[in-house]
């Protein structure tokens, strides 16, 4: 089902959750717990995002089927890893090519799907092509034409996300947005990756407006780019301190990391 439209986005006061209220006390109940043993408190905090997520949903006035929730493995180990395969996880976000090399390696046999979230260079993309399942944060044609080159030789496609800029902070990554129409352009070049639609990382601010401003960004230029008659479904916006605001501009997917696994250290 497509992610709401503009015409049904709800103001920023609508959605009950925000980083500098709810965030912290999360945050803080978290860190406390050891991700490496604990099964039974990573199934407890799986529960409570799944049941954030509905609740985000049903103010948003959408349906929660709509939103998947990608469980953000970086910096913990394989058998925090495991531990989740036992709750029914089987899709798992890593920012670092080693740490999908690591894991793959310790995880072998397992049915895991690996999406590769952080920035990437072009030295990397023997192993993603060899390892990963999905890339969300392609950004520029040297990459696309590297991991291409890798996948050929795999004799594999992958799914990709373009990573877009919709942040003004000189540390985030992505495309600029102007250059998204040429960039969907030029990548139709490039047959073993399959463009499936648009990521971004809001910036950071106790500005909600400021934030979900971001997301709706993604959300605008994924609808211009569709009547440009590029088909990208999916939108991957959000992470454990502002998805209700994403869900609320129509965000697909959600990275969800701390709230799930604990405080990294």
């Amino acid at each position: 089902m497509a992610p709401t439209s503009s015409s049904t986005s709800r103001p920023a006061s609508a959605c009950r959750w925000w980083w500098p209220t709810w965030w912290r006390a999360i945050s803080s109940r978290a860190s406390g717990v050891d991700p490496l043993t604990d099964a039974a408190q990573l199934a407890a905090n799986w529960a409570a995002v799944r049941r954030r997520v509905d609740e985000a949903c049903q103010a948003a006035g959408r349906d929660p089927a709509e939103v998947t929730i990608l469980p953000v493995s970086k910096t913990f180990g394989a058998d925090t890893v495991r531990a989740a395969l036992g709750l029914g996880l089987h899709r798992f976000g890593e920012n670092k090519v080693q740490e999908v090399r690591d894991k793959a390696a310790a995880l072998a046999g397992e049915a895991i799907e690996w999406v590769v979230i952080g920035h990437l260079q072009t030295n990397k993309a023997k192993d993603v092509a060899r390892l990963a399942h999905e890339v969300q944060s392609l950004d520029r044609l040297d990459l696309a034409e590297a991991l291409h080159h890798r996948l050929q030789l795999e004799g594999r496609s992958l799914d990709v996300l373009v990573q877009v800029k919709t942040a003004s902070e000189e540390s985030k990554t992505g495309l600029p947005p102007g250059e998204l129409p040429a960039f969907l352009v030029a990548l139709r070049a490039y047959p073993t990756l399959h463009v499936r639609g648009l990521m971004t990382l809001a910036t950071l601010s106790e500005d909600a407006g400021e934030v979900r401003a971001c997301f709706r960004r993604l959300r605008e230029l994924r609808d211009r780019s569709a009547a440009e008659g590029h088909d990208l479904p999916r939108l991957s916006m959000g992470m454990s301190g502002d998805f209700p605001l994403a869900i609320a501009e129509g965000a697909t997917e959600i990275r969800i990391g701390t709230a799930i696994f604990g405080g990294r250290h």
